[in-house]
């Protein structure tokens, strides 16, 4: 036994169990555990091959903490409803409240204060329950690994299960098939030990793994044959493996960390808003003081003009938008969910309609996410059956566990051939697989036990079954295996392997048995010899069936789809050109190294599949794309995904991914379908469609009000309407849009993808807001020459006939301005809107004329005032069509 004290210390291999660095930092140190012997890596962090004594174990659990990554924490309540509170429409309703309050305005005050505090806690509580329900989709993984600690007085080594939570670099665990391996590792022993690193690197196959890496310098961490990563899983096979870095020092924890590091910025939903309610400000900061200054002047009343000014500063903000939108977003994130989606930000509902770039990986989303027998044909490429039976029979009598591959080959049989070939042969040996030969036999009889020879039936990696043929079989007739015809097997599986199969050989030899043979001369490798060629076994991860259509209805709905992944090349490009992706030249992940972003922004726009991608790389492609413009979603489930779903404006992942990529992403998706993804494009861009119907329709309107008030204040001897009856008529117009989320959307609008344009808004709101001025103006003319409201004595009757037309004509455009078509014949509001409007409009007109008239200090109009409402109205549902019919030619209609 070797003492450790008694080596030399150069001779002690530096490893870095603590290192807390950089990403490249825990790569340098994995690579020395990678290319040190066993021995030395295990006397370098203190520990033998039965594994870490107790005391040892917990000295170290206090030197390196606890055995977890380290994520996003989710924000305490009051920092949350902080979060949901902070928009500049909302902050600028409290200034608006505040000032009414200390002007003594209580109803502005509490109308405005209701509006704000009515919407940040709707906004909050969908939220949290979204968060919630996010939490309990978190997959549980296993929670215990199973340790060995050295037996007392005895050189063997006992297992125990400890929790994961409590490993320590130096202990050494066992692992078997479906473990989550717990940390970083370096390999002492394996047996058929295959290792699904999906979630780190997005490749379909699982890896082999072994005790001594055979690749060269060159080798990335993540090639390394002999470690095995935190987050990974055995597929199949048994070994003990060292615990070298646990925790946040672990690949994983390195990456989730630089994860966590990266700024998601400001989302095109926030950004759209806030520029929105930017143009909203500069037209209230213009128009506000004008009117001050007017009526100042004009009445010599600067208290009253300050207020009425105050009150055309309220009216000329959307204050229900906060509301309106969470409600909208609220009604969005309800009907996903009940087609299987959680939404974990609600503006992400936006994000979907105005995303014009889907960034996906290939396996799970294009694919069916599970490796299937595509082809079984003889070494000419001719479907073949006997090659299946063979196949069949190698994979059902080989002992162990099997990959996935075999389990391909026992799923494909059909059961009548499963059956014959069960009944009619039975399993007399096997040569297992080893790394070396990368090939299996199994030797079979006959199971009457008649005959005097055995079968042995060998399957492998191409090349090794060559190198054992002689010969190769074609119908009845097996030809020698000469130069011309092995030219022509590597074309064959060359032309397989660029559609993306996988290719393995299949070859058998009949063998002397009985008399003929010793009993006790067990078969071996050296009978894999003089084989005679029978053909291929290709294996594909299928396409999904759903997966055409979607393409095709994203397409449809102006969403393009880049395949970002990190599988070969050749399989990309058939599974691209199996679901109808043109693939064009796939790049691979080494030429984006070569690019500065420059360079990148200008690839990813001319490709659409990339191969062979780091995380660093995905992370790239996504903000290259952002930077030129597009509103890009991003879907992943490895943590390899989790720096581009961040990076996206909208993250989306699925239930069974890893925790990282669940914390990074926007939705989560219990079903992994491109068909879901279609349907939330659509819903978002109803969602979308219905807040910027509200804040058109509000800031036209609002804006066509203070330029009224603007002409009126520089003729008119009185107000021509009280600040109460603007708070008043502003409050009645919100209530009518609360049915706004539940409108329908016509369908040519969830044809492209949606976004927010400023420019357009207040361009829209120059051109229809003052249309209603029109008839505004005419009111006042109607009131002060038809009515003799023309004093300041009949002031009541003159501002009761303008806030009857301004609330009706404010409830018209609604249905003017929601269609691009001719309203009620062409496109109808839906019923709730239909009802709140009619609701309003009678509320309207008997508020002058009802009871409480006096208490809002408004005066019963006489009826021949409705003739000359109903014309005005007409008057200006005609004009606004006409001039709608020609800014939606010039302009667009958005």
């Amino acid at each position: 036994m070797i003492r450790r004290e008694h080596l030399p210390r150069a001779a002690r291999p530096r490893i870095a169990p603590a290192s807390a660095g950089t990403p490249p930092d825990i790569s340098k140190a994995l690579q020395t555990a990678s290319r040190t012997d066993a021995g030395q890596v295990l006397l370098g962090l203190h520990s033998s091959p039965q594994g870490l004594d107790e005391s040892q174990a917990q000295a170290l659990r206090k030197q390196f903490g606890s055995n977890e990554v380290r994520h996003d924490q989710p924000p305490s309540w009051w920092v949350h409803l902080w979060q949901c509170y902070r928009n500049p429409f909302n902050l600028l309703l409290t200034a608006l409240a505040l000032i009414s309050w200390i002007t003594e305005d209580m109803k502005a005050a509490l109308v405005i204060g209701n509006m704000v505090g009515l919407s940040t806690v709707l906004r909050f509580l969908q939220e949290s329950r979204s968060s919630k329900a996010a939490e309990r989709l978190k997959a549980m993984v296993s929670n215990t690994a199973t340790v060995l600690r050295p037996a007392p007085g005895t050189a063997s080594a006992l297992r125990i299960e400890v929790p994961m939570r409590e490993l320590v670099p130096g202990d050494v665990i066992a692992l078997s098939a479906g473990d989550m391996i717990p940390a970083d590792c370096r390999l002492l022993a394996a047996k058929d030990l295959f290792i699904s690193q999906s979630a780190l690197t997005g490749e379909a196959m699982p890896v082999e793994k072994f005790c001594i890496d055979r690749r060269g310098p060159e080798a990335g961490v993540l090639e390394r044959e002999n470690l095995l990563f935190m987050g990974t899983s055995v597929v199949s096979g048994t070994a003990t493996a060292l615990i070298v870095h646990t925790g946040s020092r672990t690949f994983f924890g390195a990456l989730a960390q630089r994860v966590t590091a990266v700024d998601q910025g400001i989302s095109a939903f926030q950004a759209g808003i806030n520029r929105v309610s930017w143009v909203l400000i500069r037209f209230m900061l213009v128009m506000a003081p004008l009117v001050l200054v007017i009526n100042g002047v004009a009445k010599g009343d600067w208290w009253e003009a300050a207020l009425f000014a105050l009150s055309i500063a309220v009216g000329l903000t959307p204050e229900m938008l906060p509301m309106i939108v969470t409600a909208t977003l609220a009604k969005g994130a309800v009907v996903m969910s009940r087609r299987k989606v959680i939404v974990k930000r609600l503006e992400a509902i936006h994000n979907f309609g105005a995303m014009d770039v889907l960034c996906t990986d290939k396996t799970g989303t294009l694919t069916q996410d599970r490796i299937v027998l595509e082809r079984h044909t003889n070494a000419w490429g001719e479907a073949s059956d006997h090659v299946l039976q063979m196949a069949y029979l190698n994979s059902f009598h080989q002992t162990g566990l099997k990959n996935l591959l075999d389990k391909a080959v026992l799923n494909h049989a059909e059961m009548q051939l499963e059956t014959r070939l069960q009944t009619a042969w039975r399993k007399i040996d096997e040569v297992p697989f080893d790394f070396a030969r990368r090939r299996m036999s199994v030797v079979v009889g006959m199971e009457d036990g008649g005959g005097s020879e055995h079968l042995l039936v060998c399957k492998g990696a191409l090349e090794e079954i060559l190198s054992v043929c002689t010969s190769v079989e074609r119908g009845d007739d097996v030809l020698p295996l000469d130069a011309d015809l092995l030219e022509r097997i590597h074309g064959i599986a060359s032309e397989l392997n660029t559609q993306g199969l996988r290719v393995v050989a299949v070859a058998s030899r009949v063998l002397a048995a009985g008399a003929q043979r010793p009993a006790q001369v067990a078969y071996g490798v050296a009978d894999e010899a003089a084989l005679t060629l029978l053909g291929y076994v290709a294996f594909l991860d299928p396409p999904k069936e759903s997966t055409a259509p979607a393409l095709r209805a994203l397409a449809e709905h102006g969403v393009a789809v880049k395949v970002l992944t990190g599988d070969n090349e050749l399989v990309v490009r058939k599974v691209c050109g199996d679901v109808g992706i043109e693939a064009g030249r796939v790049v691979p992940g080494r030429e984006i190294d070569e690019l500065d972003d420059a360079g990148l922004r200008t690839l990813v726009e001319r490709h659409q599949v990339f191969a062979k991608l780091t995380p660093a790389h995905k992370e790239r492609i996504v903000r290259a794309l952002h930077a030129n413009g597009h509103v890009v979603g991003f879907m992943g489930d490895g943590i390899n995904d989790a720096p581009a779903l961040r990076a996206a404006d909208i993250g989306i992942s699925v239930d069974g991914a890893v925790d990282v990529a669940k914390e990074s992403a926007d939705v989560i998706l219990l079903e992994k379908s491109l068909v879901v993804l279609e349907q939330g494009v659509v819903e978002g861009r109803r969602t979308f469609a219905n807040m910027l119907k509200y804040i058109k329709l509000t800031a036209s309107s609002n804006f066509g009000n203070v330029f009224s008030v603007l002409v009126a204040s520089a003729f008119l001897p009185f107000l021509p309407m009280l600040p109460l009856h603007l708070l008043v008529q502003n409050l009645l117009y919100d209530v009518s849009q609360i049915a706004i989320p539940f409108d329908n959307v016509d369908a040519e609008f969830l044809r492209k993808p949606q976004s927010w344009n400023p420019a357009d808004l207040g361009r829209f709101m120059l051109f229809f807001g003052p249309l209603s001025s029109v008839f505004d103006v005419l009111t006042y003319a109607v009131m002060w020459f038809a009515f003799s409201a023309n004093t300041v004595a009949h002031q009541a009757l003159f501002q009761s006939g303008w806030f009857v037309e301004g609330l009706l004509s404010q409830t018209l455009i609604v249905h003017l301005i929601r269609t691009r078509k001719i309203p009620f014949l062409q496109s109808r509001a839906a019923w709730p809107l239909l009802a709140m409007g009619a609701a309003i409009a009678a509320a309207g007109i008997w508020l002058p004329m009802g009871r409480l008239a006096h208490y809002f200090r408004l005066q019963a109009l006489p009826l021949a005032y409705f003739p000359w409402l109903a014309a005005m109205l007409a008057g200006y549902a005609t004009l606004t069509q006409a001039v709608k019919g020609w800014y939606a030619r010039r302009y667009g209609w958005q």
